[in-house]
């Protein structure tokens, strides 16, 4: 008699080396989501040396986040349509040529052509690892894999800015990319080496939704662009009023592409559910606050405060430990408290600490305040999962989940955008009044997010 096994089942029984391949898949997650946090500490240096204008500086953080983003849903799609490992592999090789191009950057144009490059292999290597993780394991030991995945977010953070600090410090910005290569290396050898055949999901076989991808990506750019440019410009300005004008458009025809395309990139369906919309936008507002607090904090500190980048990281090592701390607490009292209660006393504690560096811009104040702040915004990334995923069906999540890490990173790109324009005073000319009035608009928008949250989170007795 034959047995059926399943492809995670089949997975475990061709590859009894999963944990080690668990480990270089985590490596290459790890990588990604460091190039965040371990750039944001180099960039005074860069912008030093390399003579970057506040725009340029803007999008050495907006260009990889924008494309990662971007283009996640449509990587994710290619991992179903032609097998995780190709995309996989596809997607290490890109990350590790734009970290090469990056770190020979001479000037803005190679540098940000390095980090766009960097999105697109981070966009086809995380969800194409993802896919391989749960297909090598299943039962418990999946649960124990994605636990381990899903830790890398916060252990990131908090590594990212200490190697950040280490490397500005000692051999130089360039590095922050170049370590990229060996790691990328090493991860792609052993891979080749560990990985059984993974063929595509033919289930779930269908086109790749490329215009809606593109469309999405441009608009988003285009809305960035507006952000970045009103600092200089103003925000009534007839170059960001267009700017803007034309992103609406280009949403409006993406959302109609999305309604016309045989196999659409996002179901948006999906977030016509309050759960999905609630999630979302609280991933949104969650990342946007976190990477603006990176980016302000570190010119703050060397630009402003004159700390070297050993010492940045080392100041912003609590506020990594404190966003780890608040989302374990988090996962600990959201069955109790409720996504509502949890999500709205979570923005509410991220704006008090936002407000410590309005009122007292002195170093200790500003490093105790985002800190603070931290502790709240780390809560809300657990409110955000829990909220979105807790009433989909099965046949959705991978769906659902692809919405939220798309969201998570455009979070990011708008971030950067907005505090980085009203900031534009003292990145350009010095001084603190213009870190001052960015954390002040965060911590608004974080009250003004608070209010949000308290109605749009369904209560616990919707979803129980």
């Amino acid at each position: 008699m034959s047995t059926t096994r399943s492809p995670a089942e089949a997975g475990q029984r061709m590859l009894p080396q999963r944990w080690l391949a668990l480990g270089l898949l985590g490596t290459a997650q790890l990588m990604l989501i460091l190039d965040v946090t371990v750039v944001a500490i180099a960039l005074p240096q860069m912008a030093t040396d390399l003579s970057l204008a506040r725009e340029a500086v803007t999008w050495v953080v907006a260009a990889y986040t924008l494309t990662f983003g971007g283009l996640m849903l449509l990587g994710g799609r290619s991992a179903d349509l032609f097998g995780p490992k190709p995309v996989l592999f596809a997607g290490l090789l890109t990350f590790a040529l734009g970290s090469l191009a990056a770190g020979l950057a001479g000037g803005a144009g190679l540098l940000l052509c390095g980090r766009v490059a960097q999105g697109l292999g981070a966009a086809m290597l995380s969800p194409a690892a993802l896919s391989v993780v749960v297909r090598l394991f299943s039962g418990d030991e999946r649960n124990r894999a994605l636990g381990i995945w899903s830790a890398l977010g916060g252990g990131g953070a908090a590594i990212g800015v200490l190697l950040g600090g280490l490397i500005s410090a000692g051999p130089g910005w360039p590095w922050v990319f170049f370590i990229n290569i060996p790691v990328g290396v090493i991860v792609l050898v052993g891979l080749l080496r560990l990985l059984p055949p993974l063929p595509p999901a033919t289930a779930r076989r269908s086109s790749l939704d490329v215009l809606g991808a593109l469309l999405a990506t441009a608009a988003t750019g285009l809305a960035i662009y507006a952000l970045t440019v009103a600092g200089e410009t103003g925000w009534t300005a007839p170059q960001t009023l267009v700017a803007a004008g034309v992103a609406v458009v280009l949403y409006a025809l993406f959302g109609w592409r999305q309604k016309a395309a045989v196999s659409p990139l996002m179901d948006l369906a999906l977030l016509s559910r309050r759960p999905v919309t609630a999630g979302v936008f609280v991933i949104l507002i969650a990342t946007a606050l976190m990477v603006a607090v990176f980016f302000l904090g570190t010119f703050y500190f060397q630009q402003s405060a004159g700390h070297g980048p050993l010492a940045t990281g080392l100041l912003f090592l609590p506020t990594a430990l404190a966003t780890m701390t608040g989302a374990n607490l988090g996962g600990r009292l959201i069955g109790r408290l409720g996504g509502r209660t949890l999500g709205a006393t979570g923005m509410v504690i991220a704006a008090i600490g936002l407000l410590v560096p309005v009122l007292w811009t002195t170093t200790p104040a500003t490093a105790i305040g985002v800190s603070f702040g931290a502790f709240g915004v780390g809560a809300l990334f657990v409110v955000a999962s829990a909220t979105a995923l807790g009433e989909i069906a099965p046949a959705e999540a991978d769906i659902a989940s692809g919405l939220l890490s798309t969201f998570h990173e455009l979070g990011a790109t708008v971030g950067v955008a907005t505090v980085s324009s009203i900031a534009a005073i003292s990145l350009v000319d010095g001084g603190d009044t213009g870190f001052r009035q960015a954390f002040l608009v965060a911590a608004v928008a974080a009250l003004v997010a608070a209010a949000i949250s308290a109605i749009a989170i369904p209560p616990r007795s919707a979803r129980s």
